[in-house]
């Protein structure tokens, strides 16, 4: 619901901020008042036309601040209109487009009536509405349609043209063999190549650093002879027992070390083919990355891909056989769930047609007449049609000229289906229309109103009567401007402004005689 509403410098609206009730609310007052004001408001808020003419003279800019609930979710859109330059939008304090807010505004709020934002003026929401009146199962179609989607999918993700399958083929060919070829090792393959480059690339200085470390450990007077004549020294001596046994194992070790060394350096052979063999390789190596991936992981990983890809396209003519075979197989489902969609749509038209006709008796609409068009293979194509008069073609109700006649027509449908967004917004739903056809109108909203929050812009006594509750728009004339004010009045306040609305009389005795009756009568019993 519409909880709060804040519009500033809003045409004839100055400043207000109006707490709204739930149910149905009547929006009253004299002609020129500034009513529609509001529901422009809201239009705005909904991502309506932003025109700069809505800005109150004087003015920098407008503003408009709705606070919404939708499934215990809390929405506060917001629209700024300047005087002179482009409209901003926010949801929830972050800016926003006109058509983010449409798309939110559709789920929260439909306006009837002379305004443009009305859901069930498109397509979708009048095959919707006909689907929700006769429960019309989508499963099978659905289904039908996910399978051949999916079909078409893997055919596309087969392969393109035959030309463009031979183009791909060859290039794939080559891709794989390339890398079937290079025969990777493994990811860490390079960082192991980049040790033996390293080692061959610097096979003479290893090798003499091996001969000096070992002239230094084992040479004449080296580090061995200088720990032998230390431990000669203390062997024999009874305080130095434990250090003469680590000197020992210490001349133990370092004789395994000098063994270690001597090997290594043995092992080492200066091969300047082998050298270029491993540089060759790394090169290699780094050309596929250049081509297939930032590491060698990746160019493994991407090998796999395009080898698989290539299967896929060698098997193609079976595959693409099967598929085929399938798509047929899909194509014959999904006829006949459309064709049953469509007949399932075109037998409950009539009824709904019928429900909506019945419903605008009662409005003050006898002689209209309402068809339902159903065309396409699955009947997705549907139109309300509406002949508000005899004699009057039949006519999609977008196209219908009265604001009142839509506004009526849009009431009688919601009245017969159950869902709909959770604020309805009636304005001119009462244009030409009086006494019992009058009452016939507000109680067919307060009824909408147990569902639904619904505000309605209304000149009929007999429709404000049957609210829930009632605001009114008064004009307050200065010396220098025109200012509205709106506010929530009580069951006093009522049966002032529905006697000035019967006699123009708001004191007249008769008039709020009637007035009483009227509330009596409509949505507030007491």
């Amino acid at each position: 619901m519409l909880c709060e509403l804040a519009v500033s410098n809003l045409g004839v609206i100055d400043q207000v901020t109006l707490e709204l009730p739930s149910g149905m609310i009547a929006l009253t007052g004299e002609t020129g008042a500034g009513k529609t004001m509001l529901v422009d408001a809201i239009n705005l808020l909904m991502g309506g036309r932003a025109d700069p003419g809505l800005v109150r003279p004087g003015a920098d800019e407008a503003t408009v601040d709705g606070r919404f609930l939708l499934d215990d979710e809390e929405f506060v859109l917001t629209r700024v209109i300047p005087a002179e330059g482009r409209s901003r939008a926010y949801v929830n304090g972050r800016p926003a487009t006109a058509s983010a807010l449409a798309d939110l505004g559709a789920r929260l709020v439909d306006l009837h009536g002379q305004h443009s934002h009305q859901s069930l003026l498109g397509v979708t929401a009048q095959r919707g509405a006909l689907d929700q009146f006769g429960h019309i199962d989508l499963t099978g179609l659905e289904g039908a349609r996910k399978r051949m989607v999916d079909i078409q999918t893997a055919l596309a993700e087969l392969g393109g043209d035959e030309r463009t399958r031979a183009r791909e083929l060859d290039l794939l060919r080559y891709q794989v063999r390339e890398l079937d070829d290079a025969a990777i090792d493994g990811a860490d393959e390079d960082a192991r190549l980049a040790e033996t480059e390293e080692l061959l690339a610097n096979a003479v200085e290893h090798q003499a650093a091996s001969g000096l470390v070992l002239d230094d450990l084992v040479g004449d007077d080296g580090v061995r002879d200088r720990l032998a004549l230390a431990l000669g020294r203390i062997e024999a001596r009874t305080p130095y027992k434990a250090e003469a046994v680590r000197l020992r194992d210490l001349l133990a070790e370092l004789d395994d070390l000098v063994d270690a060394i001597r090997s290594v350096g043995d092992g080492i052979d200066p091969d300047p083919e082998a050298l270029e063999t491993v540089q060759a390789r790394r090169h290699q190596l780094h050309q596929l990355c250049r081509k297939y991936g930032d590491d060698l992981g990746e160019v493994i990983a991407e090998h796999q891909t395009l080898a698989e890809r290539l299967a896929e396209l060698v098997e193609y003519d079976a595959r693409a056989e099967r598929l085929d075979a399938d798509k047929a197989e899909a194509a014959h489902e999904l006829a006949v769930a459309s064709a049953a969609v469509r007949k399932a749509r075109a037998k409950v038209a009539p009824d709904l047609a019928a429900a909506i006709e019945a419903w605008l008796v009662r409005l003050a609409m006898p002689k209209a007449k309402v068809d339902i068009e159903v065309a396409g293979d699955d009947g997705s194509e549907v139109e309300f049609r509406l002949a508000a008069n005899p004699g009057s073609a039949l006519q999609a109700l977008a196209k219908v000229a009265s604001g009142g006649e839509l506004a009526r027509t849009m009431l009688a449908l919601r009245s017969v289906l159950s869902e709909a967004p959770p604020i309805l917004v009636f304005d001119e739903v009462d244009a030409g229309i009086g006494g019992e056809a009058g009452h016939a109108v507000g109680s067919a909203l307060a009824a909408l109103g147990d569902r639904h929050q619904v505000l309605v812009v209304t000149h009929l006594p007999q429709v404000a009567a049957c609210a829930d509750s009632h605001l009114i728009v008064e004009k307050r004339q200065g010396e220098d401007d025109t200012v509205s004010e709106i506010s929530l009045l009580d069951r006093k306040g009522r049966v002032t402004e529905l006697a000035r609305m019967l006699s123009g009389k708001p004191e007249s005795k008769s008039a709020r005689s009637h007035a009483k009756e009227l509330l009596a009568a409509g949505a507030d019993p007491s």
